[in-house]
């Protein structure tokens, strides 16, 4: 059994500023960079493999709470949100004849005009994490994160989904040849000392 920590980047300006960023490459703020400073990956999680998206926001946020460089992939990649990265969600949303829908509604083959869907971010997600071969902490993306639990613990996108993503927290998987699960209890960053 692999045991598979996800942790999401921290902020961007444009994550504050409700923006879809998909696969554009926004920085961490400078209010983000310090408060991740402030923090580590707690034991055992701190020796584990680390591994992140290859975007800014990832890579940085792994650096500076594990202090060392992680390795990166392409599968941790965020899904790609075409036409509608950099836009406002509520913008989208309020348009009915868009086609935005609310992640309780996007079913797993739900695409952004010119995007991509969970099932193809998953069919990208599932090859990548049967290859693990030590336990790994991944830092990643809310839409990677949100394909991996669903996965993990069966939710289709379909209804109100049963857990909540919080920066500063590792979510747990464990991965083995019978099938995958979820941690219940996400795990906090501890303050550096």
């Amino acid at each position: 059994m692999i045991r598979l920590a996800l942790l999401r980047h921290g902020h961007t300006a444009w994550n504050r500023a409700g923006r879809i960023q998909g696969r554009t490459d926004i920085p961490l703020d400078d209010e983000a960079r310090v408060q991740l400073a402030a923090q580590q990956l707690p034991a055992p999680w701190d020796r584990a493999d680390l591994v992140s998206s290859p975007l800014t926001r990832a890579v940085e946020t792994a650096q500076l709470v594990a202090a060392r460089t992680p390795e990166t992939s392409f599968a941790l990649m965020e899904m790609n949100w075409g036409q509608w990265e950099g836009l406002h969600g509520t913008d989208l949303k309020a348009d009915p004849a868009g086609g935005f829908r609310d992640i309780e509604d996007w079913g797993w083959h739900y695409t952004p005009p010119d995007g991509e869907s969970p099932d193809s971010l998953r069919k990208r997600l599932i090859p990548w994490a049967g290859s693990l071969t030590r336990d790994t902490v991944a830092v990643c993306h809310i839409g990677v994160m949100r394909v991996l639990l669903a996965h993990a613990i069966g939710w289709d996108f379909d209804g109100p989904a049963p857990f909540q993503i919080k920066r500063n927290r590792l979510y747990l998987l464990e991965i083995s040849p019978s099938g995958w699960s979820a941690l219940p209890a996400p795990i906090r960053l501890e303050p550096r000392l």
